[in-house]
C-alpha cells in the first residue's frame, strides 16, 4: 500500500510543479509579447527608413510574393508618383533564415539594403550585417547591367571571406526582391 501512496504523491507533486511552471512561462510571455512586438516594429521602421531615399510619403504594407514566399512591400511616393519601393525578402543562409529589407528606386536600381534578422555564424556570415564593404557594393547596384550572384559563380558580387553561402543568400534575397519589384510594376 505504501508504494501506491508514494506513486500518487509523486504524480501529484509533478503535476503541481508542471502547472506552476506553465503558469509562470505563460505569464512571462504575456508580459513580454507587447514589448517584443514593439521592438520588432521599430526595427522594421528603421530598416525601411534606411533603404529608401528621404522625403517620400510611405504607404502601408502591401502583400507580395518574394521567392515563392508571402511577404510585404512599401511604396515611397512624392507628389503622388512612386519614388522607391522597400521589399522584405527572406532566403536561407548558412545558419538559417536571412531576412532583408531591400530598397529599390522606381527605375529598378537597388538603393540600399538592411538586414532585419539572421542566424549566421558570428565573425563569419554575421559580417553580412557589419561589413561595410560588402553592404556598400549593393548601393546603386543596377540589376539590368550586373548579375546578382557572387563572383565565384560568375556574377558581380564580392563575397564575404569564408562566407560564400551567406553571400549567395544575401545576393539571392536581393535578386528575389528585384523580381518582386518587377512583378509589382507589371514588368
Amino acid at each position: 500500500m505504501a508504494v501506491k501512496s508514494n506513486l500518487t504523491t509523486m504524480v501529484v507533486c509533478l503535476t503541481i510543479v508542471s502547472l506552476v511552471c506553465s503558469a509562470l512561462l505563460g505569464g512571462m510571455y504575456a508580459l513580454t509579447a507587447e514589448p517584443i512586438a514593439k521592438a520588432n516594429a521599430d526595427i522594421l521602421k528603421a530598416s525601411i527608413g534606411a533603404v529608401l531615399p528621404e522625403g517620400g510619403e510611405l504607404s502601408e504594407a502591401k502583400p507580395v510574393e518574394v521567392g515563392g514566399q508571402a511577404s510585404e512591400y512599401y511604396v515611397s511616393t512624392k507628389d503622388g508618383a512612386p519614388v522607391a519601393y522597400a521589399v522584405k525578402s527572406t532566403t536561407v543562409g548558412f545558419g538559417g533564415p536571412l531576412v532583408l529589407m531591400v530598397g529599390i528606386t522606381a527605375d529598378g536600381v537597388v538603393y540600399n539594403t538592411s538586414v532585419l534578422s539572421h542566424n549566421e555564424t558570428p565573425g563569419l556570415g554575421a559580417k553580412c550585417n557589419t561589413d561595410e564593404k560588402f553592404m556598400n557594393q549593393f548601393k546603386g547596384f543596377d540589376p539590368s547591367s550586373k548579375t546578382l550572384t557572387v563572383k565565384k559563380d560568375g556574377g558581380d558580387v564580392d563575397a564575404i571571406t569564408a562566407s560564400t553561402i551567406t553571400s549567395r543568400a544575401y545576393a539571392l534575397a536581393i535578386d528575389n526582391a528585384v523580381k518582386a519589384f518587377k512583378s509589382i510594376k507589371g514588368e
